[in-house]
């Protein structure tokens, strides 16, 4: 009853059913294979400032004494080429970096605090989930982005001594860190990707031209993660080969688990399109085609651009002669190889063709320019300009800018406050509060902070 229901529901139930072995092979531990993570970065605030003075015997008006804090730990993504999948992040909801230690007396500044290092695979890429940017894209071992940047130390009253004031009695907090909500992916390093549909064969030609030796099994859907392998021609010249599973009617909507592989295919620079022509279970070669083609439109048009074979698989079988026939008529302008992957027949041939194929296809980066932010390394997001507006009764201003400007002040001294104030004239907020009609003795806030305004 379980098997005929199965049969009779089609892909919806093809892929409910491949979601449930690949979560229950996940949970016994068979499939530790995690490409996909998002995750809360908060870096390092930096250490305060120190407000002191020299209290020595026989110093008369020793003058400000007072250390910086040190920097905030920033949060670096680095590429190591010993890890293939994310599962050490799967669990890592929020990585929050360590301050930087607060400034003491006698000139003693803070300590920087260490960087928090993330160990990623190679591949990976780091997106700001609020922006849709790229922060890092890390295709090398032991290349590495800042992707969370600690927050520079408060600085001491000894640093704000001038002739004019020789004795600041104010410091400054430290700088807030970056925090960021970022989408982690690991798309493979791979030049060439197997694509197709279930049980074409694609796990068995992987394990025959290359040292990869995933499972087979005689069922659908058996491939529930990616296997990678090296292939070497006839001549010596090598390349990896990736066989991407998940790939069915759907797929790039999520049918399948197709979502979460179709993403490796784009790194490669050549797909070579595994084709069943034994017509298995009365399928049509050139439909088969067709779908995965379609699927590879829908998820991304770049993908139908690369360079294509088609690899005609299962013609040790009494059918195969007939439909290949049939294929090569609708199929006229893609390179077509017949092999037997059980035989072990023809696979030289596709193999050597396809380092011929990848010394024509120069390596182009992933992504765009303009998907990337503005830095990667040790670069500030843009600061937003100030804004004033009136809430019931209340001037609010807001702003990257002023906000940092207001969380590093300490204002628990009277020149401290008026320095604040010259700042926030100097930004011009001052002005704005009286174009916008603001009156002797209104409400101002800044977060959580309000005060009065004054003519």
């Amino acid at each position: 009853m379980i098997i005929a229901f199965f049969v009779n529901s089609g892909v919806s139930c093809a892929s409910n059913f491949m979601k449930l072995v690949y979560n229950r092979r996940e949970k016994r531990g068979d499939t530790m294979f995690i490409d996909e993570v998002t995750m809360d970065l908060i870096a390092g605030r930096g250490g305060d400032g120190c407000m002191a003075f020299r209290r020595e015997k026989y110093v008369e008006m020793g003058g400000p004494f007072g250390g910086n804090g040190g920097k905030g730990a920033s949060i670096i993504f680095e590429a190591d080429e010993g890890l293939n999948t994310l599962i050490d992040l799967r669990y890592k909801k929020l990585i929050k970096a360590p301050k930087g230690e607060n400034g003491q007396g006698k000139n003693c500044h803070g300590k920087n605090s260490p960087d928090v290092i993330v160990k990623v695979p190679i591949g990976t890429v780091v997106t700001d989930v609020d922006t849709n940017l790229i922060i890092a894209d890390l295709t090398k071992h032991g290349e590495s982005a800042v992707v969370a940047r600690g927050g520079r130390g408060g600085r001491g009253n000894t640093a704000f001594a001038t002739r004019q004031n020789p004795a600041p009695n104010f410091a400054e907090n430290g700088e807030p860190g970056e925090e960021k909500h970022v989408k982690v992916e690991l798309k493979l390093l791979a030049d060439v990707g197997l694509v197709g549909l279930p049980s074409v064969g694609k796990s068995t030609i992987i394990s025959k031209i290359s040292a990869s030796k995933p499972k087979i099994a005689a069922y659908h859907f058996t491939t529930l993660r990616p296997n990678l392998g090296v292939v070497r021609a006839s001549d010596g010249r090598s390349f990896v080969v990736a066989d991407l599973p998940g790939l069915i009617k759907g797929a790039s909507l999520g049918e399948g688990l197709g979502d979460r592989f179709l993403k490796h295919i784009e790194r490669t620079r050549v797909i070579a399109h595994v084709v069943d022509m034994s017509g298995f279970e009365g399928r049509d070669p050139y439909d088969d085609y067709v779908t995965i083609n379609e699927e590879l439109e829908s998820f991304n048009e770049s993908l139908i651009k690369k360079p294509q074979i088609v690899v005609a698989n299962k013609m040790d079988t009494p059918e195969a002669k007939e439909h290949l026939q049939e294929f090569k008529k609708k199929v006229v302008d893609v390179p077509i190889y017949e092999i037997s992957a059980l035989e072990n027949k023809g696979l030289q041939q596709v193999v050597d063709a396809l380092a011929d194929k990848l010394d024509t296809i120069a390596k182009k980066p992933l992504y765009e320019e303009e998907r990337f932010e503005s830095h990667v390394v040790y670069k500030f997001k843009k600061e937003q300009p100030f804004t004033v507006t009136n809430e019931n009764g209340t001037w609010v201003i807001r702003g990257d800018e002023v906000e940092k400007l207001f969380r590093m002040s300490r204002l628990n001294t009277e020149e401290a406050f008026l320095r604040f104030s010259n700042q926030l004239k100097k930004l011009g907020i001052e002005d704005k509060l009286r174009e916008l009609g603001a009156q002797d003795g209104d409400n101002v806030r800044i977060l959580d902070y309000e005060f009065d305004y004054r003519l």
